[in-house]
C-alpha cells in the first residue's frame, strides 16, 4: 500500500457491507467496540426522533416562524422540506448499506470525497451537534426557572437547573444505549400524545374561520421570505440524519438504518405539517401571524388553556421540559459517538476510541460533550447581566445562537454528503445502476445549498441581531472555522502519518483490512484482501 492512498480493498470489497468479525468489532479490539445488537427498529427510531423535540418545535419554532416570517402556509413548508430530505435520504440511506460507522456524516464524506474532506466534516459535525445540545440547555434552564417561579413561587437562576441537567445527561450518557432508548422513547411518546390531543382539540373547536385549509394554499407564501422560513423550519427535522450514527449498535444496520430514516423523515414532515395547520385552525389563518407576534412561545399554551383547561396546560408545560431533556440526551449520545469514531481513527486522542467495559458506551466522548456543555453554560451564566426571568442570555443568546449555528452545520454536512454519495458510487462504476438515487442526491444537495445560502444571508433575522451586528458573520464563522481546522488537521495527518490518514472513515473495516493483510504462511505471503 502506498503511503498516501487508501488500500484498494477499502474502496471496493469493503464497501459491499461485509459482515464484521464475530469476535472483535474494530481494529483496536473489544475495548474499542460499541456493543452490537442493542437497538432494533423501535429503539433506533425513538432515539433518532427524540432529537426533534416535538413540543419544542410546536411551542417554539412554529410560532416564531409565523411571527417573524409571516408565513401562514407553514404546513406547506414542512411538506416541501419533507420532500427535499426524502430525496436526500435516498442516497444517504443507500450509503448506509455500504458503510457502517458511528462517524456517519464524516465517514460517508470521507469515503466519497477523501480522508481530508472527512476530517473537515468530522469537526463540523462535532461542533454543530454540540451547538445544538448546549443551546437547548439555555431554553431548558429558563423554562424550569419559569415553572419554579409560577408554581412554587421560588426564584431560581436559569443556570442552576441548566447545570443540574448537564449532570443528569452526563450520567445517562454513560448508560447502555438500549436503556437510553427506553428513556427517550417514553418521553417522546408522551410529547407526541400531548400534541396529538391538541391537534384533535383544535380541529374539534376551531377558531372563528372554522376548519380552513387556507394554510395549504400556495398563495399564502407569496410575499414572504421563503428561504428564511425554510431556515426556521428545517431545524425541526434535526435528528433524522442521526440513524447511521447508531449503525454499529444495531443487529442489521443495512436494513434498520434506511428503514428508520424513511420513517423519521416521513413521520416528522406529516406530523409537523398537521400540527402547524392545527395552530392556524385554532387561531384562524387570518389572525395566526398577529397572534404569534403578540404571544410568541405562549401561543400553544394559550390555545390549550382555552380548549383543554389549566390541568392539561400545566402538564404540557412540564412535558415541554422533559422533551427538551430528551433532545439534549439524544444530541449528547450523537456527539459522544462522533468523538468515539474520531478517536478510533486518529482524529482525536486514542482515549476517545475506547468504550466503557460495563455499558459499552463511548465514555470519553460522553465526558467531552459534558465538559463542553458545562463550559458553555458557565460562560453565558457569567455574562448574564439581566434580571431574574430575563430570557436574553439563556434563550435569545444561548438557545438561539446554538440552534442556528448547529442547523447551519448540519445543512452543509447534508449538502456535502449528497455530493459524496454521487462520487462514491460513480467511482465504483455504479452510476448507471444507481442513476435515480444519484439524481435524487443531486437535487437534494442543490436544494440544501440554497437553504444554507439563505441561512447565512438572513442570519441577522434568525438570531435577531440586526443587520450591522458582528454576530452575522461571527456565528456562521464558527462552522467555517471548524471546517478549515478539520481540513488542516487532515492535511497534517496526510503528511505526518499517512497510515492514519488513510484510515479516516473506515471504522470497523480497518480491522478487517489489517487482518487480511497479515502473513498467511511462514513464507510471509499475505492473504489477498482483494478484488
Amino acid at each position: 500500500m502506498s503511503a498516501n492512498k487508501r488500500p484498494p480493498e477499502a474502496t471496493h470489497p469493503a464497501d459491499q457491507a461485509a459482515p464484521p468479525d464475530p469476535g472483535i468489532n474494530t481494529y483496536r479490539g473489544e475495548a474499542g467496540a460499541l456493543r452490537a445488537g442493542r437497538l432494533g427498529t423501535v429503539g433506533l427510531l425513538l432515539s433518532v426522533l427524540a432529537a426533534t423535540a416535538p413540543l419544542m418545535v410546536v411551542a417554539g419554532v412554529m410560532p416564531t416562524t409565523f411571527a417573524v416570517v409571516g408565513a401562514v402556509g407553514q404546513p406547506l413548508l414542512f411538506l416541501a422540506l419533507g420532500v427535499v430530505l426524502a430525496l436526500f435520504s435516498v442516497g444517504y440511506a443507500e450509503m448506509s448499506r455500504h458503510v457502517h460507522n458511528a462517524g456517519a456524516f464524516y465517514a460517508y464524506i470521507s469515503r466519497g470525497l477523501g480522508p481530508t474532506a472527512g476530517s473537515a466534516a468530522a469537526l463540523v459535525a462535532l461542533v454543530a451537534y454540540s451547538a445544538f445540545q448546549v443551546g437547548i440547555f439555555g431554553m431548558f434552564g429558563f423554562e424550569v426557572s419559569s415553572l419554579a417561579r409560577t408554581y412554587l413561587d421560588v426564584g431560581i437562576a436559569w443556570w442552576i437547573p441548566a447545570f443540574v441537567a448537564v449532570a443528569v445527561v452526563a450520567v445517562c450518557g454513560l448508560l447502555k444505549i438500549d436503556i437510553n432508548a427506553r428513556v427517550l422513547g417514553v418521553l417522546l411518546l408522551i410529547e407526541v400524545a400531548l400534541v396529538v390531543v391538541f391537534d384533535i382539540a383544535a380541529f374539534g373547536s376551531p377558531g372563528p374561520e372554522g376548519v380552513s385549509a387556507h394554510a395549504f394554499n400556495p398563495e399564502t407564501l407569496s410575499g414572504v421570505g421563503i428561504g428564511t422560513a425554510l431556515c426556521f423550519c428545517i431545524s425541526a427535522f434535526a435528528g433524522f440524519e442521526q440513524a447511521p450514527v447508531y449503525a454499529e449498535e444495531t443487529s442489521r444496520p443495512h436494513i434498520l438504518v434506511p428503514r428508520v430514516m424513511y420513517l423519521a423523515v416521513g413521520g416528522v414532515a406529516v406530523f409537523f405539517a398537521i400540527s402547524s395547520w392545527a395552530l392556524t385552525v385554532a387561531t384562524g389563518p387570518g389572525a395566526v401571524v398577529g397572534t404569534a407576534q403578540k404571544q410568541s412561545a405562549g401561543l400553544l399554551f394559550s390555545l390549550t388553556q382555552a380548549r383543554l383547561g389549566s390541568t392539561f396546560t400545566d402538564v404540557m408545560h412540564v412535558l415541554f421540559v422533559t422533551g427538551m431533556f430528551a433532545a439534549m440526551l439524544s444530541f449528547h449520545n450523537v456527539v459522544a459517538r462522533y468523538a468515539f469514531a474520531m478517536g478510533r481513527e486518529g482524529l482525536l486522542p486514542s482515549v476517545f476510541g475506547r468504550t466503557s467495559r460495563t455499558s459499552g458506551a463511548p465514555a470519553a466522548g460522553s465526558v467531552l460533550i459534558t465538559v463542553i456543555a458545562a463550559l458553555a453554560v458557565l460562560v453565558f451564566a457569567l455574562t448574564d447581566s439581566g434580571a431574574e426571568g430575563d430570557p436574553t442570555a439563556p434563550v435569545l443568546r444561548l438557545f438561539t445562537w446554538g440552534g442556528n449555528v448547529g442547523a447551519l452545520g448540519i445543512i452543509l454536512l447534508m449538502a456535502t454528503a449528497s455530493l459524496a454519495v454521487i462520487v462514491f458510487f460513480a467511482r465504483r462504476g455504479s452510476a448507471r445502476a444507481q442513476a435515480w438515487r444519484l439524481t435524487a442526491s443531486a437535487a437534494a444537495g442543490l436544494a440544501l445549498l440554497a437553504i444554507a445560502a439563505y441561512t447565512v444571508k438572513d442570519f441577522d433575522i434568525l438570531v435577531g441581531s440586526g443587520p450591522d451586528s458582528a454576530l452575522n458573520w461571527a456565528l456562521p464563522g464558527i462552522i467555517a472555522a471548524a471546517a478549515a481546522a478539520g481540513a488542516a488537521h487532515g492535511l497534517l495527518l496526510h503528511r505526518r502519518n499517512p497510515e492514519t490518514h488513510a484510515r479516516i472513515g473506515l471504522g470497523n473495516e480497518a480491522f478487517q483490512l489489517d487482518q487480511k493483510s497479515r502473513p498467511s504462511s511462514p513464507a510471509g505471503q499475505s492473504s489477498p484482501a482483494g478484488d
